[in-house]
């Protein structure tokens, strides 16, 4: 069986193969802006299991820190994931989704420059950073 995502448009639409797995909440101020919201919601995916099927032309990145490239829909803007070394895409912002990603939030990350008006009421760990095994030296 294999997920599906789309952005708000439906422009661009992606699958994924394999199952997704380190999924977390990050509340950098980077994800925070990208996201408009509290938190970005990602999970890994294996690059060899990820394709796109349709809207390629739609995608644009952005360096948003050194080596780190966000991709998003250049129509209608949705945050559609990060790219790993070599452009592949290497995280899937839960959010575009079709139905049960088939994994839910195993860390809050990086809540130490979290939104001061957002507050966390889940038993789901918290770290002010990466926490062990889920950064990008894990990649």
């Amino acid at each position: 069986m294999s997920i599906h995502g789309s952005c708000l448009c439906g422009g661009v639409k992606y699958e994924i193969l394999g199952k997704l797995h380190d999924a977390g909440n990050c509340y950098c101020s980077m994800c925070r802006r990208t996201h408009g919201a509290a938190f970005g919601t990602y999970a890994r995916v294996d690059a060899d299991e990820f394709r796109w099927l349709s809207g390629e032309d739609l995608i644009t990145t952005y360096e948003s820190s050194p080596g780190g490239y966000r991709c998003f829909c250049r129509q209608c803007g949705s945050p559609l994931g990060a790219l790993a070394e070599g452009g592949k895409l290497s995280w899937v912002t839960l959010g575009t989704v079709i139905g049960d990603p088939g994994v839910r939030p195993e860390a809050h990350i990086f809540v130490g420059s979290k939104a001061p008006w957002y507050e966390i009421t889940d038993r789901v760990p918290q770290f002010d950073k990466w926490p062990p095994g889920f950064g990008p030296e894990s990649f």
